[in-house]
Protein backbone atom coordinates (compact mmCIF):
# COMPACT_ATOMS: atom_id res chain seq x y z
CA UNK A 1 0.00 0.00 0.00
CA UNK A 2 1.37 3.38 -0.75
CA UNK A 3 0.89 6.28 1.38
CA UNK A 4 0.30 10.14 0.30
CA UNK A 5 2.43 12.80 2.05
CA UNK A 6 2.64 16.16 1.40
CA UNK A 7 5.48 19.03 3.60
CA UNK A 8 3.92 22.19 3.83
CA UNK A 9 7.09 24.36 4.21
CA UNK A 10 9.29 21.94 2.02
CA UNK A 11 11.53 24.62 0.84
CA UNK A 12 12.86 25.09 4.40
CA UNK A 13 15.96 23.51 6.08
CA UNK A 14 13.66 20.90 7.74
CA UNK A 15 11.57 20.51 5.27
CA UNK A 16 14.29 19.37 3.08
CA UNK A 17 15.58 16.87 5.18
CA UNK A 18 12.66 15.30 5.59
CA UNK A 19 12.14 14.98 1.70
CA UNK A 20 15.36 13.90 1.04
CA UNK A 21 14.38 11.02 3.74
CA UNK A 22 11.12 10.30 2.21
CA UNK A 23 11.40 10.99 -1.60
CA UNK A 24 12.81 7.97 -2.70
CA UNK A 25 10.97 5.15 -0.62
CA UNK A 26 8.88 3.03 -2.48
CA UNK A 27 5.83 3.29 -0.05
CA UNK A 28 5.14 6.65 -0.14
CA UNK A 29 4.45 9.48 -2.78
CA UNK A 30 4.64 12.86 -2.00
CA UNK A 31 2.56 15.14 -2.86
CA UNK A 32 4.12 18.17 -4.58
CA UNK A 33 2.81 21.75 -5.44
CA UNK A 34 5.53 23.03 -6.72
CA UNK A 35 5.13 26.68 -8.00
CA UNK A 36 2.12 26.69 -6.22
CA UNK A 37 3.36 25.76 -2.78
CA UNK A 38 2.08 29.37 -1.26
CA UNK A 39 -1.28 28.76 -3.48
CA UNK A 40 -3.77 29.15 -0.43
CA UNK A 41 -6.60 26.54 -2.11
CA UNK A 42 -3.60 24.42 -3.57
CA UNK A 43 -2.20 23.37 0.10
CA UNK A 44 -5.56 23.26 1.25
CA UNK A 45 -6.72 20.50 -0.89
CA UNK A 46 -3.42 18.72 -0.01
CA UNK A 47 -3.74 18.99 3.38
CA UNK A 48 -6.91 17.58 3.19
CA UNK A 49 -6.24 15.11 0.97
CA UNK A 50 -3.16 13.60 1.79
CA UNK A 51 -2.71 10.36 3.97
CA UNK A 52 -0.51 12.40 6.03
CA UNK A 53 1.23 15.96 6.44
CA UNK A 54 4.02 16.73 7.75
CA UNK A 55 4.46 21.10 8.69
CA UNK A 56 7.21 22.62 8.30
CA UNK A 57 6.14 26.08 8.91
CA UNK A 58 7.16 28.93 11.55
CA UNK A 59 4.68 28.87 14.61
CA UNK A 60 1.67 30.99 13.29
CA UNK A 61 1.63 29.46 9.68
CA UNK A 62 1.63 25.95 11.42
CA UNK A 63 -1.32 27.11 13.38
CA UNK A 64 -3.55 28.54 10.05
CA UNK A 65 -2.40 25.40 8.01
CA UNK A 66 -4.08 23.24 10.84
CA UNK A 67 -6.99 25.06 10.46
CA UNK A 68 -7.47 24.43 7.69
CA UNK A 69 -7.25 20.97 8.00
CA UNK A 70 -11.07 18.97 7.76
CA UNK A 71 -10.69 15.88 7.39
CA UNK A 72 -10.45 13.71 10.54
CA UNK A 73 -8.92 11.12 8.64
CA UNK A 74 -5.48 12.75 7.98
CA UNK A 75 -2.49 12.76 10.12
CA UNK A 76 -0.37 15.73 11.03
CA UNK A 77 3.25 16.30 12.36
CA UNK A 78 3.73 20.21 13.40
CA UNK A 79 7.66 20.73 13.13
CA UNK A 80 7.10 23.76 14.85
CA UNK A 81 7.05 24.38 18.43
CA UNK A 82 3.25 25.82 18.09
CA UNK A 83 2.04 22.70 19.41
CA UNK A 84 4.40 21.30 21.91
CA UNK A 85 2.33 21.71 25.08
CA UNK A 86 -0.83 21.75 23.69
CA UNK A 87 -4.03 20.13 24.79
CA UNK A 88 -5.14 17.23 22.30
CA UNK A 89 -1.77 17.01 20.79
CA UNK A 90 0.13 13.98 21.15
CA UNK A 91 4.33 14.52 21.88
CA UNK A 92 6.69 12.93 19.16
CA UNK A 93 9.01 11.50 21.36
CA UNK A 94 8.55 7.84 21.18
CA UNK A 95 11.16 6.91 23.38
CA UNK A 96 10.11 9.24 26.41
CA UNK A 97 7.41 7.01 28.41
CA UNK A 98 6.48 2.79 27.66
CA UNK A 99 2.72 4.42 26.40
CA UNK A 100 4.09 7.20 24.19
CA UNK A 101 4.62 5.07 20.92
CA UNK A 102 0.58 3.94 20.97
CA UNK A 103 -0.55 7.36 22.25
CA UNK A 104 1.49 8.52 18.55
CA UNK A 105 -0.88 5.79 16.96
CA UNK A 106 -3.59 6.29 17.53
CA UNK A 107 -3.27 10.21 17.36
CA UNK A 108 -4.23 12.63 14.52
CA UNK A 109 -2.06 15.68 15.72
CA UNK A 110 1.33 14.88 16.66
CA UNK A 111 4.30 17.19 17.66
CA UNK A 112 7.58 17.06 16.45
CA UNK A 113 9.77 17.46 19.70
CA UNK A 114 12.58 19.93 19.44
CA UNK A 115 16.44 19.58 19.34
CA UNK A 116 17.46 20.62 22.36
CA UNK A 117 14.45 19.25 24.11
CA UNK A 118 15.26 16.06 23.16
CA UNK A 119 18.13 15.50 24.12
CA UNK A 120 17.31 17.27 27.76
CA UNK A 121 13.89 15.15 28.28
CA UNK A 122 16.04 11.80 27.28
CA UNK A 123 18.32 12.72 30.09
CA UNK A 124 16.07 14.27 32.71
CA UNK A 125 13.01 12.41 32.31
CA UNK A 126 13.92 8.97 33.56
CA UNK A 127 15.53 10.22 36.72
CA UNK A 128 12.77 13.02 37.75
CA UNK A 129 10.24 9.64 37.08
CA UNK A 130 12.67 7.39 38.95
CA UNK A 131 12.53 10.00 42.21
CA UNK A 132 16.47 10.72 42.01
CA UNK A 133 16.00 13.92 40.84
CA UNK A 134 13.17 15.98 42.25
CA UNK A 135 10.30 17.77 40.18
CA UNK A 136 11.14 20.95 41.95
CA UNK A 137 15.22 20.83 41.93
CA UNK A 138 16.45 24.13 40.15
CA UNK A 139 18.10 22.28 36.95
CA UNK A 140 20.35 23.71 34.53
CA UNK A 141 21.21 22.58 31.02
CA UNK A 142 24.10 23.87 28.68
CA UNK A 143 23.70 22.90 25.21
CA UNK A 144 25.26 23.72 21.85
CA UNK A 145 23.91 23.39 18.48
CA UNK A 146 25.30 23.64 14.80
CA UNK A 147 24.44 26.65 13.09
CA UNK A 148 21.76 24.71 10.96
CA UNK A 149 19.37 25.07 14.07
CA UNK A 150 18.89 28.81 13.29
CA UNK A 151 17.42 28.19 9.75
CA UNK A 152 18.56 29.93 6.60
CA UNK A 153 19.23 33.54 8.14
CA UNK A 154 22.14 31.60 10.56
CA UNK A 155 23.07 29.46 7.78
CA UNK A 156 23.76 32.01 5.22
CA UNK A 157 25.42 34.19 8.23
CA UNK A 158 27.62 31.36 8.84
CA UNK A 159 28.66 30.27 5.61
CA UNK A 160 29.11 33.95 4.00
CA UNK A 161 32.86 34.20 2.92
CA UNK A 162 34.52 35.73 5.30
CA UNK A 163 32.42 34.86 8.50
CA UNK A 164 34.58 34.47 11.72
CA UNK A 165 32.02 33.82 14.47
CA UNK A 166 33.62 31.13 16.22
CA UNK A 167 30.93 30.59 18.99
CA UNK A 168 27.73 32.35 20.23
CA UNK A 169 26.06 32.51 23.55
CA UNK A 170 22.44 33.17 23.04
CA UNK A 171 18.67 32.91 24.91
CA UNK A 172 20.18 35.48 27.19
CA UNK A 173 17.07 36.50 28.19
CA UNK A 174 16.21 33.45 29.40
CA UNK A 175 12.75 33.25 27.53
CA UNK A 176 14.05 30.63 25.01
CA UNK A 177 10.43 29.19 23.42
CA UNK A 178 11.78 25.27 24.17
CA UNK A 179 11.61 26.07 28.26
CA UNK A 180 8.03 25.26 28.17
CA UNK A 181 8.62 22.00 26.35
CA UNK A 182 11.38 21.09 28.21
CA UNK A 183 9.90 21.54 31.56
CA UNK A 184 6.98 20.20 30.91
CA UNK A 185 7.95 16.56 29.27
CA UNK A 186 11.00 16.02 31.41
CA UNK A 187 8.20 16.28 34.59
CA UNK A 188 9.70 19.21 36.61
CA UNK A 189 7.45 21.51 38.28
CA UNK A 190 10.22 24.25 38.09
CA UNK A 191 11.38 25.82 34.43
CA UNK A 192 14.85 24.60 33.61
CA UNK A 193 17.38 27.47 33.46
CA UNK A 194 18.37 26.86 29.70
CA UNK A 195 21.67 28.01 28.41
CA UNK A 196 22.01 27.55 24.60
CA UNK A 197 25.19 28.50 22.09
CA UNK A 198 25.64 27.98 18.35
CA UNK A 199 28.96 26.86 17.03
CA UNK A 200 30.50 27.57 13.90
CA UNK A 201 29.73 23.88 12.28
CA UNK A 202 26.47 22.53 9.89
CA UNK A 203 24.93 20.42 12.34
CA UNK A 204 25.57 18.32 15.67
CA UNK A 205 24.55 19.02 18.77
CA UNK A 206 25.46 18.84 22.50
CA UNK A 207 23.16 18.80 25.25
CA UNK A 208 24.36 18.56 28.65
CA UNK A 209 23.19 19.04 32.50
CA UNK A 210 25.95 18.94 35.51
CA UNK A 211 24.61 17.96 38.86
CA UNK A 212 25.70 18.59 42.00
CA UNK A 213 24.84 15.02 43.45
CA UNK A 214 25.30 15.91 47.33
CA UNK A 215 22.48 18.41 47.09
CA UNK A 216 19.72 15.82 45.65
CA UNK A 217 17.85 14.02 48.68
CA UNK A 218 19.32 10.83 48.38
CA UNK A 219 23.04 11.49 46.73
CA UNK A 220 22.38 9.56 43.81
CA UNK A 221 25.66 7.42 42.88
CA UNK A 222 26.90 7.88 39.42
CA UNK A 223 26.44 4.33 39.01
CA UNK A 224 22.24 4.77 39.57
CA UNK A 225 21.87 7.57 37.31
CA UNK A 226 23.29 5.67 34.68
CA UNK A 227 21.25 2.77 35.68
CA UNK A 228 18.14 4.85 35.48
CA UNK A 229 19.03 5.52 32.04
CA UNK A 230 19.57 2.10 30.65
CA UNK A 231 16.25 0.57 32.23
CA UNK A 232 14.62 3.41 30.68
CA UNK A 233 15.61 2.90 26.92
CA UNK A 234 16.29 -0.84 27.40
CA UNK A 235 15.84 -2.19 23.80
CA UNK A 236 15.29 1.00 22.12
CA UNK A 237 16.57 1.34 18.31
CA UNK A 238 17.04 4.76 18.18
CA UNK A 239 18.50 6.02 21.73
CA UNK A 240 21.30 4.46 23.80
CA UNK A 241 22.78 4.37 26.88
CA UNK A 242 27.04 4.30 26.74
CA UNK A 243 28.75 2.06 29.13
CA UNK A 244 30.19 3.68 32.34
CA UNK A 245 33.28 1.98 31.36
CA UNK A 246 33.43 3.55 28.11
CA UNK A 247 32.88 6.90 29.36
CA UNK A 248 35.51 6.94 31.93
CA UNK A 249 37.87 6.19 28.88
CA UNK A 250 36.49 8.90 27.03
CA UNK A 251 38.39 12.38 26.91
CA UNK A 252 35.87 14.35 25.02
CA UNK A 253 32.58 14.05 22.94
CA UNK A 254 32.63 15.39 19.04
CA UNK A 255 29.29 16.88 18.62
CA UNK A 256 29.29 15.96 15.03
CA UNK A 257 29.47 12.34 16.21
CA UNK A 258 26.03 11.03 15.02
CA UNK A 259 25.56 13.53 12.14
CA UNK A 260 23.17 11.99 9.33
CA UNK A 261 21.29 9.38 11.65
CA UNK A 262 18.27 9.18 13.99
CA UNK A 263 20.26 8.05 17.17
CA UNK A 264 20.29 9.75 20.72
CA UNK A 265 22.75 9.17 22.39
CA UNK A 266 23.02 9.47 26.00
CA UNK A 267 26.22 9.60 28.88
CA UNK A 268 26.62 9.87 32.44
CA UNK A 269 30.48 11.16 33.04
CA UNK A 270 31.62 11.65 36.65
CA UNK A 271 33.79 9.89 39.42
CA UNK A 272 31.72 7.04 40.60
CA UNK A 273 32.84 7.77 44.28
CA UNK A 274 32.26 11.58 43.53
CA UNK A 275 29.50 14.22 44.28
CA UNK A 276 29.58 15.35 41.20
CA UNK A 277 28.07 14.45 37.67
CA UNK A 278 27.53 15.61 33.91
CA UNK A 279 25.36 13.98 31.72
CA UNK A 280 25.20 14.74 28.48
CA UNK A 281 23.13 13.97 25.01
CA UNK A 282 24.48 13.46 21.50
CA UNK A 283 22.27 13.79 18.71
CA UNK A 284 21.74 15.51 15.52
CA UNK A 285 19.76 18.45 15.48
CA UNK A 286 18.61 17.80 11.86
CA UNK A 287 18.29 14.17 12.06
CA UNK A 288 16.63 13.02 15.79
CA UNK A 289 16.16 16.49 16.84
CA UNK A 290 13.80 16.92 13.70
CA UNK A 291 13.67 15.44 10.37
CA UNK A 292 14.59 11.73 11.60
CA UNK A 293 11.88 12.15 14.55
CA UNK A 294 9.47 13.45 11.86
CA UNK A 295 10.28 10.18 9.50
CA UNK A 296 9.74 7.93 12.91
CA UNK A 297 6.53 9.08 14.08
CA UNK A 298 5.19 9.21 10.30
CA UNK A 299 6.61 5.27 10.29
CA UNK A 300 4.52 4.96 13.66
CA UNK A 301 1.44 6.57 12.78
CA UNK A 302 0.93 4.95 9.31
CA UNK A 303 1.18 1.61 11.07
CA UNK A 304 5.04 0.74 9.48
CA UNK A 305 8.50 -0.20 10.88
CA UNK A 306 9.04 2.63 13.06
CA UNK A 307 12.99 2.46 11.39
CA UNK A 308 12.06 2.41 7.56
CA UNK A 309 14.10 4.87 6.25
CA UNK A 310 16.59 5.93 8.99
CA UNK A 311 19.66 4.74 10.67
Amino acid sequence: MTHTIFIDGEAGTTGLEIRERLEARPDLELVLLGERRRDVDARREALNSADAVILCLPDDAAREAVAMVENPAVKVIDASTAYRVAPGWAYGFPEMDAAQRELIARSQFVSNPGCYPTGFIGLMRPLVKAGLVPASYPVVVNAVSGYSGGGKAMIAEFEAPGAATAYRAYGLSLKHKHVPEMTKHSGLGRDVLFAPAVGNYRQGMLVEVPLHLAALPETPSVERLHGALVEAYDGQRFVEVADLDETEAMTGVEPEGLNGTNRLRLHVFGDRNGEQARLVALLDNLGKGASGAAVQNLNIMLGLDEATGLI
